[in-house]
């Protein structure tokens, strides 16, 4: 009788690292060719995944959570060496360019000369009318004009006011009509064009990096914050699609009780939904969001999913996020509203950390969407808990560790001695080689994907730590050297990973 054969269930592994991250001579990492060369590592190593954290403008803090915008790119990574290849810079644009550490980013110096830069690559293209990429500007600027004129505007006049919260602005163009509009735009033309040339930039260098991923079986993991910054070109320009008072200001503002990460609670600022408006419009602005972060990324993650079911709300001009509570979200309706306009299926990984309850569970579940497993919560104390590899359930992401999670060795390091000794007996380990104690057991779970830090593969210690919820210095710098991708590195991930089911050593040629 002849045996069938047994078909597994797929599974995938792969890193999560930031573009800024990535090596490069400008001071922050870029889209160039450090970028494809860590595609290149994730291929050799058997990778099939790469997550990213929001790509979005960031603002005040530097964090990729509050950004300027919903929809535009981080001119940051935009590649200067691309803008060389075409032909809107020189390397004679470059000569006094300061001396940056190749391993951590000093935002305030990098912004201030990455804009210089790319206002030089700007006025190039604008003494280029014949360049090819006239028309393709022309092209972009009316396919992305639902969110690009408000946005362009909006950087236009923050600019306009010394960098001033739109609140702060006259009361003309804080709570502009559609002729005051068109009346500044008119005014500031040469700074809209400027903002709309570097998403236009952005979008081709981004397109181009995730092509050449796709090309090589990579699939990328997005993510997208639930809230969007109350400065921001969204809150300035459709105040109808959340809840704030005569002034502008929020009713209350976002964030979550006191936590793993926080006695105190996160205080993020973020205005709230007015759910009752988008419900009006049949989650018209939703799908708009989720539609646009799918054209740039494969999955997308929705961090503090939990918030669709219900938010921890803050009154405005709270000092902590303690004294809140807890406001219902659109819990099903939104998702069955995305799933009418975009398909079934929708590849949305939900972040459901935090306080999770049996209505946000349902919820995650009524949609298929795989939730997050973190192994550095599983050993927190002696008790069992759902973070436990033996616990974990097919349609999940395990993790070692995230953004906010200290680097796994970090964290072993700062645990208490019971939690030492847990993680110990539970992996059978002498905790010498903690963080690939971590990747293995990661990638052994039984989760349908596996992703781990980039500092954890390099089993990097605190130092290397990407972020500390409820802080605001110190975050966000993380960047490593080329050299750390060593031939030995990437043959231990794919040993690992073929080891348990995550890739085919036949398809891995490249070492």
């Amino acid at each position: 009788m002849e045996q069938q054969m047994t078909v597994l269930p797929l599974r995938q592994s792969g890193v999560l690292l930031h573009p800024t991250s990535f090596p490069s001579e400008y001071g922050i990492g870029d889209l160039g060719s450090y970028a494809y060369a860590f595609i290149d590592f994730l291929e050799a190593a058997g990778q099939s995944l790469w997550q990213i954290l929001p790509l979005g403008h960031t603002g005040y803090g530097d964090s990729p959570y509050q950004a300027f915008s919903a929809f535009a790119g981080q001119p940051l990574v935009i590649s200067p060496q691309k803008l060389i290849e075409q032909g809107f810079l020189s390397k004679e644009d470059f000569c006094d360019m300061p001396l940056w550490d190749a391993l951590k980013i000093d935002y305030g110096p990098v912004i201030n000369y990455k804009f210089s830069i790319l206002n030089k690559a700007f006025n190039r293209f604008q003494s280029q009318p014949e360049h090819p990429l006239q028309k393709d500007f022309i092209i972009f600027c009316s396919a992305e004009a639902f969110w690009l004129e408000d946005y362009a505007l909006f950087m236009s006049l923050k600019d306009a006011h010394n960098g001033e919260i739109w609140t702060q602005w006259p009361n003309e163009i804080a709570f502009p009509n559609k002729e005051a509009k068109q009346k500044w735009a008119s005014i500031l033309e040469e700074q809209v064009r400027f903002y709309k040339f570097i998403q236009f930039i952005f979008n081709i260098q981004w397109n181009s990096l995730k092509q050449y991923a796709n090309s090589k079986q990579i699939q990328i993991i997005g993510d997208i914050p639930i809230f969007v910054s109350f400065d921001s070109a969204d809150v300035w320009a459709s105040k109808e699609l959340f809840l704030l008072d005569s002034k502008g200001n929020p009713s209350f503002v976002a964030g979550v009780p006191p936590d793993y990460f926080s006695e105190i609670g996160q205080l993020w600022g973020n205005p709230l939904y007015n759910w009752d408006y988008h419900r009006q419009e049949n989650y018209k602005w939703w799908i708009s969001r989720i539609r646009y972060g799918l054209k740039y990324t494969d999955y997308l993650r929705i961090d503090h999913f939990r918030g669709f079911e219900a938010c921890w709300a803050i009154p405005f001009g709270s000092p902590n996020a303690i004294n809140g509570s807890w406001t219902k979200g659109p819990d099903k309706e939104l998702f069955k509203a995305l799933e009418a306009a975009l398909g079934n299926n929708l590849p949305i990984i939900a972040e459901d950390l935090g306080i999770i309850t049996d209505s946000v569970r349902e919820l995650r579940d009524s949609f298929a969407f795989p939730g997050m497993k973190i192994l550095q919560f599983a050993f927190e104390n002696i008790e069992d808990n759902d973070y436990l590899p033996h616990h974990h359930c097919y349609n999940s992401i395990c993790y070692s560790g995230t953004h906010d999670n200290d680097t796994s060795l970090g964290w072993y390091l700062k645990a208490s001695s019971q939690s030492q000794d847990k993680f110990r007996r539970y992996f059978n380990t002498d905790g010498n080689c903690v963080s690939w104690d971590f990747v293995r057991a990661c990638f052994s779970s039984s989760s349908k994907m596996a992703i781990v830090p980039l500092q954890d593969i390099l089993s990097q210690d605190s130092s290397c730590r990407m972020n500390t919820p409820g802080t605001t210095l110190n975050n966000w710098q993380y960047r490593y050297n080329p050299d750390m991708l060593s031939v030995e590195l990437t043959k231990a991930l794919l040993d690992i990973s073929v080891l348990y089911g995550r890739t085919d050593a036949s398809e891995n040629t490249n070492i």
